[in-house]
């Protein structure tokens, strides 16, 4: 689907104008149709008059846009051309369902929602000037926002909450000028919702430069909280002012404040579980305000330079702070057995870069392909496989029930290191869309026998909160935790056994 441009619609226009003259010519000769062709002639320069005022209609925009969910555009003759053309480019840019009507129209539909009217009045007189005035009237008196667009110097508008004026040029083409009023207005329209994001951005970026590494180090929560501090301030500032009231979805919003509420240390992480629904941890924290971020500022977006919905807009993929985590060696493993890069989250990213370390050899792999809800009886089948896995029968064959760790980490929607049914270890990555698990890939590895105290711990904290999980159980019992314990254990014991049954060694 195409959308026209600008500057075809006003060539189409002319020519149209141009071609209905000619015609007018070949059926009555003697009419003078000059002072039409003249206002053509005019015409660039009085849309460069009214590009001059592009200041007050941003202001217009700036100070009603982006607070009014409820958008319409009205005309009355042809000023409805004008209202069509507005409403398309309205609806471009700043991404609304935008009806368009008729002038006398409007006031039978419910203006109980407080809309934002764009009221296209230009080349109007007489009786027909009274009656779209006393429209606004009542616009106004159900109080819509109502910005007109009229001639210069025309004095019946005075109920208009804005009123944005043009040359009087001709009868026929004033409505052109309208146009222009809207074009420009919807640009600046879609700059000001945008804006609305930029403290957003700032958190996000300040989530990135933390954990741009892949691992959240010791202290770098606390400094994170002080950077979010001042933007935090300022988007919520905006929240109480009703200012993301027009583009911001209610369920977005409060996730996205409860959430930060944690971000910046005014709660405490003991109650993160309790509401929420998961275990308050810095790096939970962390991941779950990055997601409300992103979807906060999705919401917010409007890049007028490109439609983002177009086939000709590309996303390239996860942001700047995945790009370190796809260099681990299991990452590139996993994309090189056919997982689409766009299944992988950012938890799956970290978990196989903290996961690295302990992994000595990645011998082989298979990929699945899940029909089916994961939560009932869903079926798994192999789509492919590669090293050693080429050479293994798969159960699947078989049965092709989801089931044991497959049907674990599938359920869970988070990557799980296991032991399989013929002793050899596997990490389960399984592959997510739209929040459900679609397929499932299986490495083949083999892991380092031990490894130094650092190293491990590091592996464990990145891997489903074991370090801390295993700290808890032996610490239900004994004063201290001994982290030089580690060392000595198995690496594949470490990451699979239960941690009450690891506790034992510092029992």
């Amino acid at each position: 689907m195409s959308v026209a441009s600008t500057k075809a619609f006003y060539a189409q226009v002319v020519a149209a104008v141009l071609l209905s003259s000619a015609l007018a010519d070949l059926i009555d000769a003697d009419r003078d149709r000059t002072g039409i062709v003249e206002a053509l002639r005019r015409l660039p320069d009085a849309m460069r008059q009214v590009i001059a005022t592009r200041p007050a209609i941003a202001e217009a925009a700036q100070r009603h846009a982006p607070q009014k969910r409820y958008w319409a555009v009205v005309g009355n003759g042809p000023n409805r051309i004008a209202a069509n053309e507005i409403r398309i480019k309205l609806s471009e840019l700043c991404y609304k369902a935008i009806p368009e009507d008729g002038t006398e129209d409007k006031k039978h539909i419910d203006l109980s929602s407080e809309p934002l009217i764009f009221v296209c009045a230009t080349g109007l007189s007489g009786s027909n000037l009274d009656d779209v005035a006393k429209e606004v009237a009542i616009y106004r008196a159900h109080k819509a926002t109502a910005i007109v667009v009229a001639n210069e110097n025309e004095a019946r508008f005075g109920a208009a909450t804005e009123l944005l004026t043009v040359p009087h040029l001709h009868t026929s083409l004033d409505f052109i000028l309208a146009t222009v009023v809207g074009h420009i207005f919807g640009y600046e329209a879609a700059l000001a919702i945008d804006a609305q994001a930029l403290p957003l951005r700032e958190m996000r970026v300040s989530l990135e430069n933390t954990i741009a590494d892949g691992v959240l180090v010791d202290g770098a929560f606390e400094e994170l909280q002080e950077e979010l501090l001042a933007p935090g301030h300022r988007f919520l500032d905006g929240l109480r002012s009703g200012a993301y009231d027009g583009h911001l979805e209610a369920s977005t919003a409060a996730k996205l404040v409860t959430i930060l509420r944690y971000g910046t240390g005014v709660a405490s992480l003991d109650s993160y579980q309790m509401e929420i629904g998961k275990v308050g941890r810095p790096g939970v924290v962390v991941d779950d305000l990055n997601a409300a971020l992103t979807k906060a500022i999705d919401e917010l977006t409007r890049p007028v330079d490109a439609i983002k919905h177009q086939a000709k807009t590309v996303t390239v993929g996860v942001s700047r702070s995945d790009e370190s985590l796809l260099m681990s060696d299991l990452a590139k493993a996993t994309l090189s057995a056919g997982t689409p890069r766009d299944r992988l989250s950012y938890r799956e990213l970290r978990t196989l870069a903290a996961l690295d370390p302990a992994v000595m050899e990645i011998t082989g792999w298979t990929r699945y392909r899940i029909e089916g809800e994961v939560e009932r009886d869903a079926t798994v089948q192999v789509v492919d496989r590669g090293g050693i896995a080429t050479g293994i029968t798969s159960r699947t064959d078989a049965n092709p029930t989801l089931r044991g760790g497959k049907h674990r980490a599938a359920f869970e929607r988070e990557i799980m290191v296991g032991v399989g049914s013929d002793g050899r270890s596997v990490i389960h990555i399984p592959e997510v869309k739209d929040n459900q698990t679609t397929g499932l890939t299986l490495l083949h590895c083999r892991f380092h026998e031990r490894l130094p105290t650092t190293t491990i711990r590091a592996v464990m904290q990145g891997y489903r909160g074991r370090y801390g999980a295993l700290k808890d159980a032996v610490t239900e019992s004994r004063p201290t935790f001994r982290d030089d314990i580690l060392a000595t254990l198995d690496v594949v014991e470490l990451l699979t056994r239960p941690v009450y049954s690891l506790a034992e060694h510092w029992t």
